[in-house]
């Protein structure tokens, strides 16, 4: 039979994206197709560089070409690109080529949620994706620590006549916190107004530049900070961070109603069970659930929403976080689960964005709040 470019695209065109639920030639993710005799080569533009589906597409697409030629009649090279999806509209006047804003965020302190969202950045940057992180919590900024970048200091730059903050870049994340500009030994003792403040000039006030994701690192529990993020930019989607024990899930439950509630309607990506047990490194197949076990699981099953990761308790973490080099970067375990977890919620973050409307900015008057 006879190759052309026609007959390829026909044969794609029965290969379905496992997330979208369509096929590749309808969702235009089929380019640089080129015929050469019996030599089809083409490229596969992902909606994430962090998909995991890579080889599963591969095949299909094999299996299609062979089912429209017959065994043996082609020789196949298919590479890989990517094209970050986004429902933001082109020319916003805040983060104007930040394609996607995912809040972490959970009910309580103390559940690792800084962790997820540092090791999380460092995966998807490694993935290939253009990524940045806003410390927003103002009171207990730790982003400075688990980058290994306390004594660093932000410079100025202008734009357009406007002096625009430029954020410290490590490990191929770009990153914004109060730590930098505080003394590391003093406390931040500021009002309510004066927090949102800082979180809106790291918004409107730095030059982020061209991201595929802002990681927005939100304080504990449900306050003005929350509320601001939601007033000030759209936000793509909310991650929830949870520990397996009851008294976390309680308070995750606060924090996923206070997204999904009427008026505010942030789409939740999932859930994060992090220290979902423990792993001595020396025994890795051995597992110890010495905070319960599957809350996080029934948490997700509960919401309706996908159980993103499952993070094991490994002391190399607590060390990564102390010494500023996040367990993403090495090997083991560790970085086995955040890289799961990097390709689980990109995947999400497309799903959104093929599936739902995109997020508006909440809108809340002047001395009302929200109820969780």
């Amino acid at each position: 039979m006879n190759i052309t470019k026609e007959k390829v695209l026909e044969a794609l065109s029965k290969v379905m994206d496992p997330d979208l639920g369509k096929d590749l030639v309808t969702l235009n993710m089929i380019d640089k197709v080129e015929i050469d005799g019996n030599n089809i080569s083409f490229e596969v533009v992902l909606t994430t560089p962090a998909c995991p589906l890579k080889e599963v597409m591969r095949k299909d697409c094999e299996k299609a070409l062979t089912e429209q030629f017959g065994e043996g009649a082609f020789n196949m090279k298919v590479t890989f690109g990517s094209s970050v999806t986004t429902t933001r509209l082109a020319g916003a006047q805040l983060l104007p080529e930040v394609k996607n804003i995912v809040a972490v965020a959970s009910g309580k302190g103390g559940v690792g949620k800084s962790t997820v969202t540092a090791n999380l950045a460092v995966a998807l940057a490694q993935a290939g994706a253009k990524v940045g992180v806003i410390d927003a919590d103002i009171y207990g900024p730790s982003v400075p620590t688990m980058f290994n970048c306390e004594s660093e200091k932000p410079t100025v730059t202008t734009v357009n006549g406007k002096q625009m903050i430029k954020p410290i870049e490590q490990y191929g994340v770009k990153l914004l916190s109060i730590g930098f500009l505080a003394p590391s030994d003093g406390a931040i003792v500021w009002r309510g107004p004066m927090a949102t403040s800082a979180l809106k000039q790291f918004i409107s006030d730095a030059q982020w530049g061209d991201l595929d994701y802002l990681l927005i690192d939100l304080p504990p529990g449900t306050s003005d900070i929350h509320l601001t993020l939601v007033q000030t930019i759209p936000v793509t989607g909310a991650v929830i961070v949870t520990t397996p024990q009851k008294v976390a899930l309680a308070d995750a439950r606060r924090g996923f109603s206070m997204f999904k509630q009427g008026g505010v309607d942030v789409p939740i990506l999932g859930i994060v069970e992090n220290m979902a047990y423990f792993t001595p490194e020396e025994l890795p197949d051995n597992k110890y659930y010495i905070f319960g076990e599957e809350g996080g699981k029934k948490l997700a099953e509960e919401k309706e929403v996908p159980l993103l990761g499952e993070i094991p308790l490994v002391q190399s973490i607590r060390e990564s976080g102390d010494n500023g080099y996040p367990a993403a970067l090495k090997e083991g375990v560790l970085a086995s689960a955040f890289k799961s977890l990097a390709e689980n919620i990109a995947s999400q973050v497309a799903i959104r964005n093929a599936t739902q409307e995109k997020t508006k900015v909440v809108e809340i008057k002047d001395g009302a709040g929200c109820s969780v």
